[in-house]
């Protein structure tokens, strides 16, 4: 008897967990049906200390998080949605200074200004800056890290560029 009071728990448990999966979806975003194709153009930079291959490396960072985690096919010639980058800013500041005047950690910040452009509805048009950053010890030369803080923030912005872009919360 217990076994059948199992059963027809287990049952009903997947039959609710169907239905919010339905009506749900649990990733967080939403793309209208009617949306298949999106275009990524290769992001300017007028940051002064920008690296001249940063532009490059967010738009495939980018279009390869879009095209992994989405329908979406990419097509630059008649894309639903694009997306115009442009990196302000590059900036390298120090921070948490210590009592005898010395900083300890340095900052790299990453400002990017994004157009999303939806060709199917252009009331859901915007223009946002986005900016992260990342530290490093102050002792530390930028050039030995400077790969890997920019892949980290690069991935940040991505992150929130596409929650922007598809999230329907």
């Amino acid at each position: 008897m217990k076994l059948k009071s199992y059963i027809i728990n287990f049952i009903l448990l997947m039959i609710v967990f169907a239905i919010i999966n339905g009506c749900y979806s649990l990733k967080g975003f939403s793309i209208d049906p009617n949306t298949n194709t999106y275009y990524v153009k290769t992001f300017d930079f007028t940051a002064p200390n920008a690296p001249p291959t940063i532009g490059q490396l967010m738009t495939e960072n980018f279009k390869n998080k879009v095209r992994s985690q989405t329908r979406l096919l990419y097509n630059d010639l008649d894309p639903d949605i694009e997306f115009v980058g442009t990196i302000t800013d590059y900036t390298v500041s120090s921070e948490a200074p210590q009592a005898n005047a010395t900083t300890a950690f340095n900052r790299l910040e990453i400002g990017v200004q994004i157009e999303y452009i939806n060709h199917k509805d252009e009331k859901k048009n915007w223009k946002q800056k986005f900016s992260r950053f990342a530290s490093f010890p102050a002792e530390t030369n930028l050039l030995d890290v400077q790969n890997q803080l920019i892949a980290d923030i690069s991935k940040l912005l991505m992150d929130d560029i596409f929650r922007k872009a598809f999230e329907d919360w």
